[in-house]
């Protein structure tokens, strides 16, 4: 499509999914059309994160990761809604208004960069930047049908991002098809050049992670997949590695990280932060400094052990959610980000993407995992129905 056709999707469709909050009225041109999560910076449009103490603000730059896209002839379409300050999971804000999912209403389109995956799934940009801590790009990918890549740790910068997390943040990618979402990441770093594909692990969690019936047979079927196009087919346990425990370690880390972030604007607009917020910020600050450091050593251990587990093995294949979709207006799950959270604590490169649909017609999401890029993109592509 062009440029003008997105325009009268998102004129048309938008309204229904509040998608986008704000469009640039400058905007044009033949390049590739992309939207951008509300937290990372876009020069001259609103620069909030979700929320609404920071409403006003205007970003004076574009984030790093934004210049790169524009210098590449990308069109920079507008700002997408989101979770408030990127921590939570079902991007239903109080300030801007609830994200819809266009693929399946009545379900939660995820979280925090659900109005990325919203705006992919509808067609209304063809492709979004969103950012991903404990698995804020590849959850909303996977409740709304789409892929979302989080690169590995450091590979696109953060420059210009509003952090949730500067110790787990990644910019990252959510997009119709495995070769757009590659297409994006070319543009924004240079990626591994490819090279065959060989060893896959399915992670085995029985006994850690409780599966959904229907996630847990979509992931033996990608197994079967992969030993069918002729990789050598493993099963991976990661005993050591308490998925729970390491992701409330994550969650502690982000809660403490972005008190500080928005501490002296909270203390100057307090009712700008929904009450929910200001309980997590809250939380994060009372935290006891040994505690805190506790977990910084918890998951720097983890990750090292991860990574120690993966050698040999050229991608993990593993589901993105231990369940389908929710209904939308539902808490979302609380260990919905278990296994998300398992490639920010290692710092690797993680590709969610379509797997199937459960007995209700909920989607269900899979994730390729690697140390390399651009092999977890491949195994994406070639894994996912």
């Amino acid at each position: 499509m062009n440029f003008e056709s997105y325009l009268e999707r998102i004129a048309n469709l938008n309204p229904a999914l509040n998608a986008f909050l704000d469009l640039d009225a400058a905007a044009a041109g033949d390049g590739m059309t992309i939207g951008v999560k509300a937290n990372i910076a876009v020069k001259g449009l609103p620069f909030h994160g979700g929320i609404g103490a920071y409403r006003e603000r205007l970003a004076p730059a574009d984030a790093a990761c934004v210049a790169a896209l524009r210098a590449s002839g990308a069109v920079i379409m507008g700002i997408l809604n989101m979770h408030e300050a990127g921590l939570g999971g079902s991007s239903d804000n109080p300030f801007f208004g609830p994200v819809r999912n266009p693929s399946w209403p009545g379900l939660s389109p995820g979280g925090s960069s659900g109005g990325g995956a919203a705006a992919v799934a509808a067609g209304l940009c063809e492709a979004a930047l969103g950012t991903d801590t404990l698995g804020s790009v590849r959850i909303p990918a996977a409740y709304c049908g789409v892929f979302g890549h989080k690169p590995s740790q450091g590979l696109v910068s953060t420059q210009g991002v509003m952090p949730l997390s500067w110790t787990l943040d990644s910019v990252g990618v959510q997009a119709p098809t495995v070769d757009v979402c590659a297409a994006v990441m070319r543009l924004l770093a240079p990626l591994p050049p490819p090279r065959r594909l060989g060893v896959c692990a399915v992670l085995e969690v029985a006994g850690q992670v409780e599966l959904h019936p229907d996630v847990a047979a979509a992931l033996a079927a990608a197994g079967e997949r992969a030993q069918a196009m002729g990789l050598a087919v493993q099963s991976l346990r990661l005993p050591e590695y308490d998925f729970a425990a390491l992701r409330r370690a994550g969650l502690l880390i982000a809660e403490v990280e972005a008190e500080v972030t928005h501490r002296a604007r909270l203390a100057e607009c307090p009712e700008g932060f929904s009450p929910e917020l200001r309980r997590l910020l809250a939380w994060g600050a009372a935290q006891p400094a040994a505690k805190v450091e506790a977990a910084y050593a918890r998951i720097s251990a983890a990750g090292a052990q991860v990574r120690a587990a993966l050698a040999g093995v050229d991608v993990l294949i593993l589901p993105t959610t231990p369940q389908p979709a929710f209904a939308f207006g539902q808490a979302p799950p609380a260990d919905q980000a278990d296994l998300t959270a398992l490639a920010n604590i290692a710092g690797l490169a993680a590709t969610a993407f379509p797997a199937g649909v459960a007995a209700d017609g909920a989607p269900v999401s899979l994730q390729a995992m690697s140390a390399n890029d651009t092999m977890a993109l491949r195994a994406a592509g070639m894994l996912s129905i």
